[in-house]
């Protein structure tokens, strides 16, 4: 699955394939679907209008998210896409903000779409 999103002004395609999951573990050390599982905790039912509102998320769940695994989703996600964008920091450095918030639900589908079956 790919799509195009904004990030500070700027497209950026982003692409999720069956090896997505390794690319996340060979650049982060850590279990792409375990991040994606925890985070999914966090935020089950939180979204509202396709938003979420990071003040409505409990202060017992606030302290569970990891900011870090969020830009680390975008980045394995734009760098499956795009195998020349640079190591994240860097690459992170070429945004002046990135919008956890609001970029969330344009990447939860993307997300969503590596662990769910085709199968009916």
């Amino acid at each position: 699955m790919e799509k195009t999103i904004y990030i500070d002004d700027k497209p950026v395609r982003l692409k999720s394939t069956a090896a997505t999951a390794m690319r996340y573990k060979a650049q982060f050390k850590k279990d792409y679907f375990s991040e994606l599982l925890k985070l999914a905790k966090v935020f089950s039912g939180q979204e509202k209008d396709g938003e979420i509102d990071l003040q409505d998320i409990s202060y017992e769940n606030m302290g569970l998210v990891d900011f870090e695994v969020l830009y680390n989703f975008i980045w394995v996600l734009a760098k499956t896409a795009d195998k020349t964008i640079p190591e994240p920091l860097e690459w992170l450095d070429g945004f002046d903000s990135m919008p956890i918030a609001d970029l969330f639900p344009e990447i939860s589908e993307l997300l969503q779409s590596s662990i769910e079956s085709k199968k009916k």
